[in-house]
């Protein structure tokens, strides 16, 4: 518990992550208010959360800051001196910040389809009646956890925060697009790249009453929507295995 209050107040002690918080919710919520004001029709569920990647990417740069920042001034040295094992620091880092993230994901999630109501000109389909509606307002939560896991453990192994940011914005906006592109193989490979995968577990399988068939934001893979969320979830926790593993053999 002691670490995880020293890991907390580490956090809240800089700027950047209310920053961070800020923007992911500003940038979910206010892009979701301008889609629903102009939707034309009933607004299904999906539509109020088609934006919380824009969230996603906000927080996996404030996951990745948290462990860069303590590189970058040097209190890395003081944590693991203070405790020498250097597992737990991390650990406790991951926890508190998995659920700072879940939570800003909630927010974002319920703040979006919450304004939603009051936007759109049609709201029939936007009851959380069904296990799929409430899986793709309430599972962003889960996305962003895993998401932050996942930048907290690239950002243990690079170290430098434009490297980390740079390489899990460049990878999630750049590389798992055009990576469709290579000829013959391209569209086999993109249904496994993470971030094209956990989209199917938020828009995956929505109501058919609410959406037609083939309408609606893709959902690519072969895995089912918690299938998805799983897939992703363990590329996360193996990169951020491979990140402790890594940072207890070499010099803080």
């Amino acid at each position: 518990m002691t670490l995880l209050a020293v890991e907390r107040i580490k956090l809240f002690s800089t700027r950047s992550p209310w920053w961070c918080m800020l923007l992911a919710l500003g940038l979910t919520v206010g892009l979701t208010a301008l889609i629903s004001a102009n939707w034309t029709g009933p607004l299904p569920v999906i539509g109020a959360v088609f934006t919380h990647t824009f969230g996603l990417y906000v927080v996996m740069v404030m996951a990745a800051l948290a462990v860069t920042t303590e590189y970058r001034f040097g209190t890395i040295k003081s944590t693991f001196q203070a405790v020498p094992d250097r597992t737990s620091p991390l650990v406790a880092k991951a926890v508190v910040v998995m659920l700072l993230s879940a939570l800003v994901g909630e927010a974002a999630a319920f703040g979006s389809w919450g304004l939603s109501w009051l936007l759109a000109d049609d709201t029939s389909q936007l009851a959380l009646t069904s296990a799929n509606d409430w899986r793709h307002v309430a599972g962003v939560g889960l996305v962003y956890a895993a998401g932050a896991l996942l930048a907290l453990g690239v950002g243990a192994l690079v170290r430098q925060t434009a490297g980390a940011v740079s390489i899990i914005l460049v990878f999630a906006l750049v590389i798992e697009s055009v990576i469709g592109f290579i000829p013959n193989i391209g569209d086999d490979i993109q249904k496994w790249m993470p971030f094209t995968v956990v989209g199917k577990f938020i828009f995956g399988d929505p109501d058919a009453s609410d959406i037609p068939n083939g309408a609606g934001p893709p959902a690519i893979g072969e895995l089912s929507p918690w299938g998805s969320f799983a897939y992703f979830a363990a590329i996360a926790l193996a990169v951020y295995v491979i990140s402790l593993v890594v940072v207890k053999r070499r010099d803080a």
